[in-house]
């Protein structure tokens, strides 16, 4: 085989993505397990739920992938493979292998070239449709919901169609009868005619409608224009009564300044009265605590004398009688007088 070919199988293969480095040197020999891996790489890269055994191992093995690989490349791809050299292993096998790498990378070419082409475009063609497109979001939305819903009845009358089908041939089988067929005819053109009728009738009842509410709708457009004038009239003529009201007026106001002068001045002596009643309080309730400290005081100094009087009663010899001792008592209760009368009086 011509070198060139080789390089380009290399090169091929190489641009598809396959993971190991394929030299010239593989070839000198036959090398089944390299290009039994190499046919069921391609086949996989062509479409990967393939079922090619892998299994090489043994003559017959062999013989069964080639076969299934040749047959699957010829109804896949339309690709003719020749066996014998793909059996062969070597230098020869390749220009069998070049068939297939050939188409892929044409495939991966053109592919890459209306990519690059189309990428720009498309890009900008995208972000214009989205927004033109949006609108009829809606709209496709609806027709997907009357297509489930048509399908689902179109479903359940095509079951139904084994009956029907049974009673469509059983009248196209039976003969056609001229007079049935013309009394079928008549009816069905009174049922249109009627139909037409009473649609002219539905017309006319609308005519008839329209009428009586444009003159309604005359008649209300009267009866406001005559409302209007007459609110005009009533908004221009001055009631009799006003001038009188209108003085009434004013004495209200003039009363209401002096009632809330009145109360004013009333709510304020009220304060002061408050203020006064208040002080008057204080000073009876600090008088009487003065008193009441007098008192706690006289009392403290009765007691005082009376103890001074007694010490005093015990020191000296009783020698006197009994009026003697009255006396005494009269003496001292005469000096407890006047002390609390000039307290008070101070």
């Amino acid at each position: 085989p011509a070198l060139g070919c080789f390089s380009d199988f290399t090169e091929m293969m190489r641009a598809l993505g396959y993971p190991r480095l394929i030299s010239m040197e593989n070839f000198h020999t036959p090398n089944f397990m390299l290009v039994s891996e190499v046919l069921l790489w391609l086949v996989k890269r062509y479409e990967p739920q393939t079922d090619i055994p892998p299994d090489v191992e043994t003559e017959q093995d062999r013989v069964f992938f080639i076969k299934a690989v040749a047959q699957f490349m010829a109804t896949k791809a339309h690709i003719k493979l020749n066996t014998k050299k793909l059996y062969q292993a070597d230098g020869y096998a390749v220009k069998e292998l070049l068939k297939v790498t050939s188409v892929l990378y044409g495939a991966m070419n053109t592919k890459g070239v209306e990519r690059a082409d189309m990428s720009e475009e498309d890009s900008s063609k995208f972000k214009f449709d989205l927004g033109s497109k949006i609108a009829d979001l809606k709209a496709a939305r609806q027709l997907a919901s009357e297509i489930t819903s048509k399908g689902a009845s179109l479903y359940d009358l095509l079951g139904k169609e084994v009956e029907l089908r049974e009673a469509r041939t059983e009248s196209i089988a039976r003969p056609l009868e001229i007079n049935e067929a013309e009394k079928m005819m008549k009816i069905a053109i009174d049922c249109v005619l009627e139909q037409v009728q009473k649609t002219k009738d539905m017309l006319n009842n609308v005519a008839l409608d329209e009428a009586n509410l444009e003159a309604k709708i005359e008649k209300r457009k009267l009866e406001l224009e005559r409302s209007q004038k007459r609110l005009q009239t009533l908004q221009s003529v001055r009631p009799a009564f006003m001038d009188e009201y209108e003085k009434i007026e004013e004495q209200l106001q003039k009363q209401y300044s002096s009632y809330l002068e009145k109360f004013r001045n009333l709510t304020y002596m009220e304060q002061l009265l408050d203020d006064h009643r208040q002080t008057e309080q204080e000073m009876f309730e600090e008088a009487a605590n003065m008193l009441r400290l007098m008192q706690n005081r006289l009392k403290e100094e009765e007691q005082h004398l009376l103890k001074s009087g007694n010490n005093d009663d015990s020191d000296v010899e009783i020698q006197e009688d009994e009026g003697s001792d009255s006396e005494v008592e009269d003496r001292q209760i005469m000096k407890q007088r006047t002390t609390t009368e000039t307290l008070l009086q101070g």
